[in-house]
């Protein structure tokens, strides 16, 4: 009875029974290498949403409502489908009410005071010189209601329009065919997730939503035993340049330094192959000091740290 009950529970959560949930890993970790999403700031304007159309999860997002652009998106690759694109873009009222229901919904749909106060509107990118840039893309989208559901504004940053429609669209094209050579035919889990580095200026003078510094994404290829057999990323400015290939761990160091956090990581490390003539003792502790932190934290506990040790050298 027991095991029915957890099951019929995952069911139910699976079906889209959230959307702007308190942990995405446990809502709809299907969407992560491994289950462990990318690191997570714990701030307050941070939400975790599983992004859900026709109660559907289709992908997740980590957004940050005081810049109104997510910090990334990720989601699976399971071949190119030729989606139709869509014109309408939806927006997540549960934003803006936290009694609102859930899944995404048309703006003109949405009657809420204070609309758009933790979220940017369609209007927000009128009459502006930027695109409204997808992070998960039409072009690797796994079905055609994955397709529609990537229009929505939590999954869209401010992009320079030569950049969207050149080199950055060059690039999701690219990296579509490459794991659809590299990884599918070997039945590996593709991993993708993209994401945006906040710059210093705004869409315009008066819509208060950031405009990305650097647009960069990263994919992971687990074969059948869980591990990232293939794996590698992308990090550009936000202007018509082409964007630089880099490893997941030089990735994650530069993307350290971008978000000015202690460390972020991208993809589950507890599947990496065990160095060879190492006690399992020597292993586990090895693990235990590389292993990623789900929040940024460190920056917070290194000053009590610090004074716990002054204080003890000065007994």
């Amino acid at each position: 009875m027991l095991l029915l009950l957890h099951v019929l529970m995952l069911s139910l959560l699976s079906g889209g029974s959230a959307k702007v949930v308190q942990n995405f890993e446990i809502e709809c970790g299907q969407f992560f290498a491994n289950g462990t999403s990318p690191t997570r700031f714990n701030d307050p304007q941070y939400r975790q949403i599983c992004q859900t159309l026709n109660n559907v999860f289709y992908y997740a997002t980590f957004y940050d409502t005081d810049k109104k652009i997510p910090v990334y998106s990720a989601y699976k690759f399971e071949g190119l489908m030729n989606c139709t694109r869509t014109n309408a873009w939806y927006i997540e009222p549960q934003l803006d009410d936290n009694n609102a229901p859930p899944d995404m919904k048309l703006e003109k749909d949405v009657t809420i005071q204070g609309l758009g106060g933790y979220q940017a509107l369609n209007d927000n990118y009128t009459k502006s010189k930027y695109d409204k840039g997808h992070l998960a893309p039409v072009f690797q989208a796994q079905s055609q209601g994955c397709s529609d559901a990537t229009f929505t504004l939590t999954n869209a940053a401010p992009q320079d329009p030569s950049f969207n429609r050149g080199q950055w669209k060059k690039l999701e094209r690219n990296i579509a065919k490459n794991l659809s050579d590299q990884c599918l035919p070997k039945k590996y889990s593709v991993h993708i997730v993209t994401g945006v580095v906040p710059g210093t200026k705004n869409i315009s003078d008066i819509v208060n939503v950031t405009v990305p510094s650097h647009f960069w994404t990263a994919y992971c290829c687990l074969d059948n035993n869980n591990k990232c057999k293939i794996s590698g990323g992308f990090i550009g400015v936000n202007e018509n340049f082409t964007p630089d290939y880099i490893s997941v761990n030089d990735l994650e160091t530069e993307l350290t330094k971008l978000y000015n956090c202690t460390s972020f990581n991208l993809f589950d490390r507890s599947t990496e192959p065990r160095p060879k003539k190492q006690s399992e003792s020597e292993y586990n502790e090895n693990f235990k000091k590389k292993a990623p932190m789900s929040y940024c934290l460190k920056e917070k506990l290194y000053p009590m740290f610090s004074l716990v040790f002054l204080l003890f050298l000065t007994k």
